[in-house]
This record gives structure tokens, C-alpha cells and sequence, in this order.
């Protein structure tokens, strides 16, 4: 017979957390005492008691006895799949890395479900496990969106019956304003002045990196990876074409146009790029740094540091080219100095690349509408150029001011 007995909220104290034990399974819950650990618990007590009342007593235990697949065995297989699906020149993508922040915690809920028996229910109680975890909503939602994929595709796979995905489609993302889920500021344009007073305190790379996509309205991913061999320079405006980027699966191309200003910027670069094919390398940055530091050396160097040997395999050797998340450190580092600095004047605010991309469309949506930021940008639709070109408030306030 099942048990009756309700299992207790209780405080997993080396974590802070709170904890219920269903069926010999921990369960957390979020922090002790909050709100969202109490949701998080009434929802998994009534699941448990649902899941008691209609529990059979000669239900067999063993995976290899339960009638058909696991979601736990769905898991593994369309990991399986989205490896070599989700891959590029033999490597996995960001799509397949981001796969396990929806899919570990759909295989620590509900691994041993049946996976016909994974309903519109089960997956609410995902959301709302995501919400309790502080994941913003959007986040979420891409997150659901990957478990129904997976279910779509075992259904192609004749391992779990149509009625199942069916059921899961029926599941609406979160809606802004209707739920707990925490909401991320939009993102915004920053103002030049806080970008200039940071370039003094960025290498050379980083900034032109920041003038660069400043004007040309780049995505972060697509100006750390500039490449001499993508860059056609036969023209009096350069074009960068590049060949690997985020919308080349819908077989959209993706030409980026660089006038005179942009030019001036890549030049010092293009003559100084060497064996690279990098314009913009973290290893010829820190070559001309220690260069730097030994010109401007005052003591002596010591007999033992002639004769030391550098390191042939480093831990943290600098790479060819940045990637988005070292660019940005870059940028956080700036920031840091150039406060710092300043000390008693006002201090700059955190801002981070993708803002330059809206700065740039907010200018020239302004000077010269928003065909020109749709193209600039490369976006397919305007209405998603409206998301990164902030409306020109002046316009408003002359009328309002001419007529209101």
C-alpha cells in the first residue's frame, strides 16, 4: 500500500536550502523559508499524492520491467542525436551546450516517468521549477521550448506516442507581467561619453573592437572573429563577409559594410597581422604588452631571468582570437580602471557589446530611417530592427510641444 504520510518542508542545512524526500528522492526546493520554495514544494506534494493514489501495488520497479521508454532513456538518446545534429566542423555548438540547462533538471524531476505518461502537468511544474530557481522568463521559455523539441523528435522516432507532443504544445510560454518569473531589463543604447572614457583603459584590440562594432553595428560574435580573408577591400566601402554566423542555418547571408572611419581602425591591424588570420588576436595583444614592459623597464634583468626558460605549454596560453565572453571582460575591465580613476566624478555604468549594436541602429534610424537600420543591422524584418533601434523621442516632443 502507498504511504500516507505527507513528507516534510525541511532545511538541507550545508546548502541553506529547502528539501522534501519523495519516494527516497531528494528534491530541492530554492532557499529556506522563501515564498518560491513553498510553491515549489506544494506542487511536488500534490504530484506525489496524485502519483500515490493511482499507484498500482504490483507495479514493477526495475527500468527493464516498466511498460515503455523512460524519460530518462529519451534523454540520453536525443543527446545522442543533438550531437552530431548540433555541430559544426566536427564540434559541438552553443545549441547542444545549452541543451543540458533544460534537460538535467527535466531528467532530475522526471527521469524515471514513463515518458507517455509525461503530460501538459509535468511540464507547468518545469516552468514553474525554473521560475522558483530565479531563471528569467525568457530563459524559460527557450528552455520549454527545448524539452517540447526533444519530445518532438522521440515522436519522429516512434519512441513515445503523437498524443504526448500534442499535449505539450498546449503548454503557452510565460506572458510578460503574468508570472513570478524574473524579468530582464531590455537593453539599451549607451551614451558615447561613457564609451569614450573607457577606451584609454582598453588594449588596442579591445578598442577598436568597441569603435569598430560602434559604428558598424556588428554583433559581438561577428567582430571578435573578423578574419583578413573574409574582408573584401577592393571597393572605396570594405565589405565583411561573414561566413560563419548566427542566421547562416536559414541560408541568409551576412554582409557588413565598413566606410572610411572603420577603415582607419582595421589598418594598423591589417599591417601588423603577420602569420595570423585574426585581425584582432589576445596573442599579439600580450606580445606588444610584454614588449611594452621591457622597454620601459628601469632595473637590470637579472642573470636568473635570462636564463629562465618560458613555458612551453602554458595553462593559459593566449589564444588566436576572442571570443564574446573574453571581449566583454575586456570591456567590464575597462570600467573597473577607468572609475577607479575618476575617483570623486561621476562613475561610468556598467554597459557591456551588444549595446553598441542598439547605439548604432538608435543612430542611424535617426538620421537616416529604419530601412537603413534593417540593412546596417542585417535583419530579414524590420520589426525585429525595432527591437535594437529605439525610437527618436525628439520628433514626439516637437509635436508635443507644436501642437500638445
Amino acid at each position: 500500500m502507498a504511504s500516507k504520510k505527507v513528507p516534510s518542508y525541511t532545511l538541507h542545512k550545508a546548502s541553506g536550502r529547502a528539501v522534501v524526500r519523495l519516494s527516497g528522492r531528494d528534491h530541492y526546493l530554492g532557499p529556506y523559508g522563501t515564498q518560491e520554495s513553498h510553491q515549489a514544494y506544494n506542487r511536488l506534494i500534490a504530484e506525489w499524492l496524485s502519483t500515490q493514489r493511482s499507484k498500482q501495488p504490483t507495479k514493477p520497479k526495475s527500468l527493464q520491467q516498466l511498460d515503455g521508454m523512460l524519460v530518462v532513456q529519451v534523454i540520453d538518446r536525443y543527446r545522442t542525436f543533438a550531437e552530431t545534429y548540433y555541430a559544426k566542423d566536427g564540434k559541438p555548438t552553443k545549441e547542444f551546450e545549452n541543451l543540458k540547462y533544460a534537460l538535467k533538471p527535466l531528467r532530475e524531476l522526471y527521469g524515471s516517468t514513463p515518458a507517455r505518461d509525461f503530460g501538459p502537468k509535468n511540464l507547468k511544474a518545469m516552468q514553474q521549477h525554473f521560475v522558483a530557481a530565479r531563471i528569467c522568463r525568457t530563459q524559460i521559455n527557450k528552455r520549454i521550448d527545448k524539452i517540447k523539441r526533444m519530445f518532438k523528435w522521440a515522436v519522429s522516432e516512434e519512441l513515445v506516442p503523437p498524443t504526448v507532443l500534442e499535449g505539450l504544445r498546449s503548454v503557452n510560454g510565460l506572458r510578460y507581467g503574468r508570472t513570478d518569473a524574473v524579468e530582464l531589463p531590455p537593453v539599451t543604447p549607451i551614451d558615447d561619453k561613457w564609451v569614450d572614457a573607457c577606451l584609454p583603459f582598453m588594449s588596442k584590440e579591445a578598442a577598436a573592437m568597441v569603435q569598430l562594432q560602434r559604428l558598424a553595428g556588428m554583433r559581438p560574435q561577428d567582430v571578435v572573429a573578423m578574419r583578413l580573408d573574409e574582408l573584401d577591400r577592393t571597393g572605396t566601402v570594405w565589405i565583411y563577409s561573414r561566413q560563419e554566423h548566427k542566421n547562416r542555418w536559414r541560408g541568409h547571408d551576412r554582409n557588413i559594410y565598413l566606410g572610411p572611419k572603420a577603415q582607419a581602425i582595421l589598418k594598423p591591424f591589417i599591417d601588423d597581422i603577420g602569420d595570423s588570420v585574426f585581425l584582432f588576436s589576445p596573442r599579439r595583444a600580450e606580445e606588444r604588452r610584454n614588449s611594452l614592459r621591457k622597454a620601459q623597464r628601469k632595473s637590470k634583468i637579472t642573470p636568473s631571468q635570462i636564463a629562465r626558460k618560458p613555458i612551453s605549454n602554458p595553462k593559459r596560453a593566449k589564444r588566436e582570437s576572442y571570443d564574446v565572453a573574453s571581449y566583454r571582460r575586456a570591456i567590464k575591465y575597462a570600467i573597473k580602471s577607468a572609475n577607479k580613476a575618476r575617483q570623486s566624478e561621476e562613475q561610468i555604468p556598467e554597459w557591456y557589446p551588444l549595446q553598441l549594436r542598439h547605439s548604432c541602429a538608435t543612430q542611424i534610424r535617426r538620421v537616416a530611417g529604419l530601412e537603413a537600420a534593417q540593412v546596417t543591422l542585417g535583419h530579414a524584418r524590420a520589426d525585429i530592427t525595432q527591437i535594437y533601434a529605439e525610437r527618436d523621442q525628439q520628433l514626439a516632443l516637437q509635436v508635443a510641444q507644436n501642437f500638445g
